[in-house]
């Protein structure tokens, strides 16, 4: 039989029923007595006692726990590729940018600031002379996250005048720079650490692997795809790469690498590391009800979650290969009715098979009719 906690009112009855039982004659029902007080007092206390007793039962086991108490069980059972243990820190993004030239030359010193906004800076990290030909400086955020990643061509102020220097700076890239792992991603790697335990290399752990270093959100393990001792590990960086839906480039792809040949059984002959190949997921709506601006945008961001949920390229499950993920019709058909605001709709697109096992769906084009 399930515990159930009692109510403060059944608290309180049961105190004063005990002491009904152990002081006979004694009767702890009657209102503003002393006794009536006094057990009522410690029925509380007693059921405050139970309420923490309920929120620690949550705190241990790491399907429920909180998030202070889920980063114990992360230090307990997580090793991170960079060497910290349990939730993964966020990353600085680094990356160069251009000062123009200058008729008389600047020396740029290490440590200049650059301003984005009030909130975000970034730093020169070596000094630099800028000429009539301008020069190419490594540059910092100030501060880890998402958000210093910055596309090319962004302009940079300098916090303070820099004397002789004329003009803005102009970003050539900034990349790196990933969050804080989330709680639901924390837990997730957790789960599957006690649900997968280490195998001596099989698929599930390629992927805990390739999930342990930061920057990364999703993987996906295929062993024997490209021949017999191969492992090929797919992998999506959805928070650091957010302006390319998620797909990781050139350096996410040698840090991953560079992780599992530090981890891999050395019996494997040949790694494969590669990133999954957007496949477009096109369709058409029509006789759309409701249709606005509101509507279309939330029929997007329906079809979008679901996709990023469901897509996959080729995996192996229990040691079975699985090949791309199908997005089928009926899963668009259900996520387009689940969006806000939509009454009904035709909807007219074929199961959208993928065409290799590199490829993963992705949202294409939506036209209405």
């Amino acid at each position: 039989m399930p515990w159930s906690t009692p109510t403060l009112r059944e608290v309180r009855s049961t105190v004063r029923d005990s002491i009904r039982g152990r002081l006979p004659g004694a009767d702890a029902n009657v209102p503003n007595s002393v006794l009536r007080v006094l057990s009522d007092a410690e029925g509380a206390l007693c059921h405050l006692t139970l309420q923490y007793i309920d929120w620690l039962a949550l705190q241990l086991l790491p399907d429920t726990a909180e998030t202070e108490w889920l980063d114990r069980h992360g230090d307990i059972w997580l090793k991170n590729a960079d060497g910290t243990i349990g939730r993964k820190l966020p990353t600085t993004s680094t990356g160069t940018a251009a000062f123009p030239g200058q008729d008389t030359p600047v020396s740029v010193p290490i440590g200049t600031q650059l301003t984005y906004t009030s909130e975000l800076l970034f730093e020169t990290t070596q000094t630099v002379s800028v000429g009539s030909a301008g020069a190419i400086v490594p540059i910092k955020a100030d501060t880890p996250g998402a958000a210093s990643n910055l596309p090319a061509g962004t302009t940079l102020g300098l916090a303070l005048p820099l004397p002789g220097f004329q003009g803005t700076v102009t970003v050539d890239f900034l990349s790196g720079g990933s969050d804080e792992e989330t709680d639901d991603e924390l837990r997730a790697r957790i789960l599957a650490r006690i649900q997968h335990p280490p195998a001596g290399g099989d698929a599930d752990d390629y992927v805990q692997w390739t999930l342990a270093v930061p920057g990364v959100t999703r993987a996906w393990c295929s062993p024997g795809e490209m021949g017999p001792g191969t492992v090929t590990v797919r992998f999506m960086c959805d928070d650091l790469r957010a302006d390319v839906g998620g797909f990781p480039n050139d350096d996410d792809i040698l840090a991953v690498e560079t992780y599992l040949a530090t981890v891999r059984p050395v019996a494997v002959k040949d790694l494969i590391v590669v990133a999954p190949i957007p496949y477009p997921v096109n369709f058409q709506i029509s006789n759309l009800v409701t249709d606005d601006d509101a509507t279309r945008q939330a029929i997007e961001n329906s079809v979008g979650e679901m996709i990023l949920e469901r897509a996959a390229p080729a995996s192996s499950l229990n040691g079975m290969p699985v090949p791309a993920q199908t997005i089928y019709r009926e899963w668009v058909s259900a996520a387009i009715s689940d969006a806000p605001n939509v009454d009904h709709f035709d909807l007219t697109m074929t199961d959208a098979v993928m065409p290799d096992n590199g490829s993963m769906g992705v949202l294409g084009d939506i036209t209405y009719a």
